[in-house]
């Protein structure tokens, strides 16, 4: 088993000054993969320290220096893609044809994404005798999840390099090798010392630490709303901005009309796509009462057609869940759907048959789910679907915003009830008829799915101060 035991701060990869150990689990064995070190406040304040002074020089590089910079950095990502797509099905059990497409796939859009949406940005707009600057906002801590690991901290590095900002990166403690592999990259793309560190850590350790420090101007946060909660209130005391993307309990709503065989697979396959751990997930399909039936003999076909399996291998199979927290949890909302009432149609509580090891779910389908049923109000993040029956288009609208949170929604349906419907609900995205992600539109929610957009010109205006230039024209 390697060890991966050093932070990358100020442009080198140096030892954790007080740190701890924390081993990293494969979840399709239970066992080690690796060993990180847990850091330090200490750690924090060397990283924070490096990043101010690194600022002073990059936030007056040119647009053009940060647009090749960026270049360079794509350059370098696509050389190390195998080695971040074997750490990520290690670390956090994606199978390796998930990993090497749309797990480190996802980093290489945002990346060109940056780079297009920085030679495009309108850095100054005259108004009358005066202008308004963006400037970049300085220091920024990037607090980022386990379940898509490269896709949220290249969503948060790329515009912030584009911006002129320097920053801290505390990657999960869950999958922590692919973002020091992504350190790699950055350090043989040519990015200044101190512009870009990396400091391993838990969130209570290095997280606090690094959303109450004075010296970071910004926190971008994802990850649960119940954390994004406390960075919020962490960062409070000294003012800094908080950009958070949330969790999600997005809905799919099927239309009168709509092809049910073009619906249901087509919201299956998001919400098995990662083992159901993604926040977008529409884990909540909606269909007329008396389409129903249909509804749940399609997607009981696709359930019963889906295969776990050992995430190092390629095919179309899903993996385990990251850890066995994850695991119960997702034991415990099964068994409370089938407490509460709702009709289990497939799946169920404990692994697929056969299956002994590592944290697996059984693909799972609930039926004659009303929308107050804990499985229908709680992020589950897990192959889990439920379809709750409505009675009217009135009736779908009001069951799909009748949600704390607004991520995200899918919408199947003619063109004309999906333009009448889609603008009705409170969501951040909404995808049409199965539209795809696009890494130049913003994403971000509504409601307790947090605050602020990230992608394209979107993303990179969150990383920048707007100033007056009053009368600098005159």
């Amino acid at each position: 088993m390697a060890n991966n035991l050093k932070q990358y701060i100020d442009g080198a990869w140096v030892e954790s000054e007080g740190g701890t150990r924390h081993a990293v689990i494969n979840p399709a064995t239970e066992e080690a993969t690796t060993e990180i070190t847990l850091g330090s406040a200490a750690d924090v304040d060397k990283a924070v320290a490096a990043a101010r002074r690194a600022f002073e020089s990059f936030s007056r590089t040119s647009v053009e220096e940060r647009a090749a910079l960026i270049e360079r950095v794509l350059e370098e990502y696509k050389k190390r893609a195998g080695d971040m797509a074997e750490a990520i099905s290690l670390e956090m059990g994606a199978p390796m044809s998930l990993a090497k497409t749309a797990q480190v796939g996802s980093g290489i859009g945002h990346l060109a994404s940056a780079a297009r949406a920085l030679k495009e940005f309108q850095f100054e707009e005259v108004i009358g005798n005066s202008s308004v600057v963006h400037e970049p906002i300085g220091v920024v801590a990037m607090i980022t999840p386990w379940n898509w690991p490269l896709n949220q901290i290249v969503s948060k590095v790329a515009p912030a390099l584009a911006a002129g900002c320097t920053m801290i990166l505390k990657p999960s403690e869950e999958a922590p090798t692919n973002a020091m592999i992504f350190a790699e990259v950055l350090d043989a793309a040519g990015v200044p010392a101190g512009v870009f560190n990396l400091v391993n850590g838990d969130g209570p350790g290095v997280g606090t630490a690094l959303s109450t420090h004075k010296g970071v101007d910004m926190i971008s946060f994802t990850g649960s709303t119940r954390a994004g909660i406390l960075v919020a209130k962490n960062a409070a005391e000294t003012v800094k901005r908080v950009h958070q993307e949330l969790g999600g309990k997005s809905p799919s709503l099927v239309l009168e009309g709509a092809d049910m065989t073009r619906a249901v697979p087509g919201t299956l396959m998001s919400v098995l796509m990662n083992s159901g751990q993604s926040c977008i997930s529409p884990t909540r399909l909606l269909v007329p009462r008396d389409r129903q039936d249909e509804a749940i003999a399609v997607a009981t076909e696709v359930m019963k057609a889906t295969q776990t399996g050992d995430p190092s291998q390629d095919g179309r199979h899903i993996g385990p869940l990251v850890n066995k927290t994850q695991w119960e949890k997702v034991q415990g909302l099964i068994a409370k759907g089938m407490e509460e009432g709702a009709k289990l149609e497939t799946g169920g509580p404990g692994r697929p048959d056969g299956v002994e090891t590592g944290y697996f779910v059984k693909p799972t389908l609930f039926s004659n789910v009303t929308n107050e049923m804990t499985i229908a109000r709680e992020e589950i993040f897990g192959p889990v679907l439920t379809i709750i029956p409505y009675d009217s288009e009135e009736d779908a609208v009001r069951i799909a915003n009748d949600t704390d949170y607004g991520l995200s929604a899918v919408v199947f349906g003619s063109p004309e009830a999906v333009r009448r419907v889609a603008p009705r609900l409170r969501a951040g995205m909404v995808y049409v008829n199965g539209g795809q992600p696009n890494p130049d539109l913003p994403f971000g929610g509504y409601k307790q799915s947090g605050n602020g957009r990230e992608h394209g010109k979107f993303g990179l205006a969150e990383f920048m101060e707007v100033k007056a230039l009053v009368g600098v024209n005159a």
